[in-house]
């Protein structure tokens, strides 16, 4: 039987969520058709758009994504802080972006008077707005549905685009955050699409890097600014220099027929999370096959289940293998 999204991770127990979703049969519905010789590559741009698009109106940042032939991926960070601390009037903006609005909603709006029963309604529906708009299944239900009904209005054509639901990985703390964010940027040179990550069109990595060549930082996504510290701005807790050193120094181990020695430079944010190399290479090949829903130490997996009431969750002995080290 099917377990709804909301009884298979806790909201509370990570604001990190990695999610997959693949075309039809995993068709090249995105790049180019090797049996009809059709390219569909500018679809990918699509799904980039609307990604960017729509962590403007959710309460949502993308912490990592790579856009593929048949699939993508993204990581997704949502900000219920800012959920929280948004007006009324801003809630219902928001959500106007996606659906029509109730006449009460549009009077609101333009300062007309409501009576008690009309007030009541209203913030039923505000309480009920600004709850989607943290959840990451109404996120992901608006990017597929845009993108499926492009997509099938050029072709004229009513068939499903993509597969079932969603997968989902929650990402229980730090390790977990960057064996997957690094996972994700590295698919299109595991896929051999790229050779280098500056050269991985359609991935959160190629952004940060064309962005790093000016000194900045992409502001569709949600920033890397380091450790922890007084007064901590919004962001990912890495380094932007580390985590571009890491994805380079990961990406040159992938090919399992390379022989060759660990560098000596292993870069420090390995240090830190106390990964050691091996494991983290491991993990570059095989974050999506091996985790399944809850991703992070043994301990963070288990106090999860406590919150699900759950009693197992498939992967945590991998969990407590690769995640749950000490320091080296």
């Amino acid at each position: 039987m099917t377990i709804p999204r909301k009884a298979q991770v806790s909201l509370d127990a990570t604001p990190y969520n990695h999610c997959v979703t693949r075309c039809v049969r995993r068709a090249f519905l995105c790049g180019r058709d090797i049996k009809s010789g059709i390219d569909y590559e500018y679809r990918r741009e699509w799904i980039k758009s609307r990604m960017h698009k729509l962590v403007g109106i959710f309460a949502r940042d993308i912490a990592a994504y790579a856009v593929m032939s048949n699939h993508y991926h993204i990581v997704l960070f949502i900000d219920k802080e800012a959920a929280l601390s948004w007006p009324d009037s801003e809630v219902i903006f928001r959500w106007k972006e996606l659906f029509r609005i109730p006449i009460l909603a549009q009077r609101f709006i333009l300062g007309l008077s409501l009576d008690h029963s009309e007030k009541e309604k209203l913030r039923e529906l505000l309480s009920l707005w600004r709850e989607r708009l943290t959840d990451i299944s109404w996120f992901m239900r608006c990017l597929n549905e845009s993108i499926a009904r492009q997509a099938n209005a050029e072709d004229n054509c009513t068939d499903r685009f993509w597969e079932g639901r969603f997968k989902s990985q929650a990402l229980l703390d730090e390790k977990a955050l960057a064996a997957c964010m690094a996972y994700v940027d590295l698919n299109p040179i595991r896929s051999n699409m790229a050779k280098t990550p500056e050269d991985s069109d359609h991935t959160s990595i190629q952004q940060r890097i064309y962005a790093a060549i000016s000194g900045e930082q992409p502001k569709e996504l949600l920033p890397l600014v380091g450790g922890e510290r007084l007064n901590m701005p919004k962001g990912l807790p890495f380094r932007l220099d580390h985590y571009l050193e890491l994805v380079d120094w990961s990406g040159r181990h992938l090919d399992p027929k390379k022989c060759g020695a660990i560098p000596d430079n292993i870069p420090p944010i390995l240090e830190r999370l106390g990964i050691s190399p091996k494991h983290w290479l491991y993990f570059s090949r095989n974050f999506e096959s091996r985790l399944k829903g809850l991703v992070g130490s043994a301990e963070a997996v288990r106090h999860a289940c406590s919150q699900l009431g759950k009693h197992w969750v498939h992967g945590i002995s991998d969990c407590q293998r690769y995640l749950s080290v000490t320091p080296y």
